[in-house]
């Protein structure tokens, strides 16, 4: 069979590998003999167009001082509802920023949320011309986080100034990313939570009790406990947390 492209052979479709270089050859299987000396394409290099976070720079963004005093976090909340994802935390044009160069980073907060639609959110998770949000924790409901798996995501957040997601569910991949780098405490609600809390309330989150607090009704909402993520995240993220620990080498 001629391929569409009109050549007798053809490249294979690549799987998006970002920074790899590969050569693939198509051809009938049954035509294929250990004798036969298949031509070898020219070498290609293939580019993705946005960038992921390499374990170096998921280590430089990871911020360990900003996270909370003692075990008590309180804040405005931002409350959206079910099925926010990671295009309308950071919308893919703006991936190219490099969350390890620190004006990169603050820029690349400055863009969290900005998919959210208007007519739904016209209150700003991030005012026009500003850089940094008013509010340290997002109410969610079910499934935040999903779509793509970038960890741009949860850096957007954390870059941006908040500090806390409390969802009723998650993304696995976005929950994980947030415990990498750090940027997030994750927390699940065993309620649905925002029907209970509106944009601009203060709440607080108390660490040891594992309860949110509306401070405006005063009412109180048990949360499942972060287990295992919290010392990671304590820490600043997945890598210091193994440094400090004592998997891999401390940082000379």
């Amino acid at each position: 069979m001629k391929p569409k492209l009109g050549f007798s052979v053809a490249l294979a479709i690549p799987f998006r590998i970002c920074n790899k270089q590969f050569i693939s050859h198509i051809c009938k299987p049954l035509s294929i003999s250990p004798s036969q000396n298949i031509p070898v394409l020219k070498k290609k290099t293939f580019h993705s167009t946005s960038i992921s976070c390499s374990a170096k720079q998921m280590e430089q963004v990871s911020k360990v001082g900003k996270k909370r005093s003692g075990n008590l976090l309180r804040g405005k909340v931002f409350v959206v509802r079910d099925n926010i994802d990671t295009d309308q935390i950071i919308p893919a044009e703006f991936l190219t920023l490099v969350p390890s160069v620190p004006e990169e980073y603050e820029k690349l907060g400055s863009y969290a949320l900005v998919g959210l639609p208007e007519k739904e959110y016209p209150i700003r998770f991030i005012e026009k011309n500003q850089l940094h949000t008013t509010y340290t924790i997002i109410i969610a409901g079910n499934n935040f986080g999903c779509g793509s798996s970038r960890e741009h995501a949860p850096i957007a957040l954390g870059a941006a100034g908040a500090v806390a997601v409390v969802a009723k569910s998650y993304a696995r991949i976005f929950f994980r990313n947030c415990s990498a780098t750090g940027e997030l405490y994750p927390w699940e609600s065993k309620e649905y939570l925002v029907n209970h809390f509106h944009t601009g309330e203060e709440a607080e989150i108390d660490f040891g009790r594992n309860m949110i607090r509306n401070l405006s009704s005063k009412e109180e909402f048990e949360l499942e406990p972060l287990g295992d993520v919290l010392p990671v995240i304590d820490a600043g993220g997945l890598f210091e947390y193994a440094r400090q620990s004592g998997m891999i080498p401390k940082q000379s």
